[in-house]
């Protein structure tokens, strides 16, 4: 009973440290960078009051998932960092409660908040930054014409299978033209049955027409039969306005919908690698909040650590660290020096080193 109750104690301290942690890194980064961005839109586009909370709220879910892992080494820092100069870590230890004991209840909510955090990035950042996206470029910006945009992907899904799939490398808005055009169906069981490649395609009177290409029948599974051809009908009724808006940018597809990516761009051996950096990074962001757990703990127990303030100082310099190597790892992995799943890791193994270290340190 008396270790449930501590358990509870240290618990709920750092609960409500986190919460604190949550709203004080949101507020810095609200008032460094979307209070910017609104003013931008207001003096530039004249955006409406309504436009201008829109923005507001959808731009909250993807400050707030940066936050959880600074909340959580914030609130590690100022817990134990509270508990130490109080000399209640002392008399814990005095009632022969081991430091692993002690700060169980910590790392276990660094555990619970990386799970959370996964689960917030997937279902709620994506569905924001679609909705944050689109009333920036139509409502505040107004924009109505066609953009022209890079790796094209037409899905056609019926009964939940894969009926068609088109992919293009480029779409052009001013002609209304698809470059490097491939076709694929694929039967009910979801086999890859027909191919068909084009060097472009062109909207002309309400349907897709490829030029230049190449027909590829694999539904015999013995041979393939091939065919070329000068001009052929694309079998896509979506106009060009609605497959531009039917394509989205990383930030707002869900890790499930990345990979799915991945893998078209890949048979069309496009380099995939800031892709796949983005779909590793959605698990390994989140997982720094247990990283920091780690660190903040035997931190906090330094006897430096006797302030709010140089717990708060302690946490900036090392979530600078962190971030400065993240960002090495992202140029690592977009340049294709080391493979994406690797180097997005490298910031969680190195914390997850140092951690451990300290915690051996700080259990003697």
């Amino acid at each position: 009973m008396r270790i449930r109750i501590l358990d509870l104690y240290i618990f709920r301290e750092v609960v409500m440290a986190a919460i604190f942690g949550i709203c004080a890194f949101s507020a810095v980064f609200i008032g460094s960078g979307t209070l910017f961005r609104i003013a931008k839109y207001i003096t530039d586009y004249g955006a409406s009051i309504s436009s201008v909370l829109k923005i507001f709220v959808y731009g909250l879910p993807s400050i707030i998932m940066w936050t959880f892992p600074m909340s959580m080494l914030l609130a590690t820092l100022l817990t134990f960092g509270r508990l130490s100069s109080s000399s209640e870590i002392t008399a814990m230890k005095s009632c022969g409660i081991s430091f692993g004991r002690i700060a169980a209840p910590a790392i276990f909510l660094g555990l619970i908040v990386s799970i959370c955090a996964i689960l917030f990035n997937e279902h709620v950042v994506p569905w924001a930054n679609t909705s944050y996206n689109n009333v920036v470029y139509f409502e505040i910006q107004g924009n109505t014409e066609l953009k022209s945009q890079e790796h094209i992907i037409v899905k056609e899904i019926q009964s939940d299978k894969l009926q068609r799939l088109v992919y293009a490398r480029e779409f052009n808005a001013g002609n209304e033209t698809l470059t490097g055009v491939t076709m694929q169906e694929f039967d009910d069981e979801g086999r890859l049955t027909h191919v068909e490649n084009a060097t472009y395609a062109e909207w002309k009177d309400d349907v897709w027409i490829m030029h230049d290409g190449t027909i590829y029948d694999i539904s015999d599974a013995d041979r393939t039969r091939t065919m070329r051809f000068s001009t052929q009908v694309l079998p896509v009724k979506a106009s060009p306005r609605q497959i531009v808006r039917e394509q989205k940018r990383p930030e707002e597809l869900t890790m499930k919908e990345l990979q799915a990516q991945i893998e078209i761009m890949k048979t069309q051996y496009v380099n995939t690698a800031k892709l796949e950096t983005e779909l590793y990074q959605r698990i390994t962001v989140p997982m720094a909040s247990l990283i920091f757990a780690l660190i903040g703990v035997p931190l906090g127990l330094q006897p430096t650590r006797n302030s709010s303030s140089m717990g708060f100082a302690f946490s900036v310099i090392i979530i600078f660290i962190y971030y400065a190597v993240m960002t090495l790892s992202n140029a690592l992995a977009r340049g294709g020096i080391v493979p994406p799943f690797y180097a997005v890791w490298i910031p969680n193994v190195i914390g997850l080193i140092f951690g451990a270290i300290l915690i051996r340190r700080a259990s003697r």
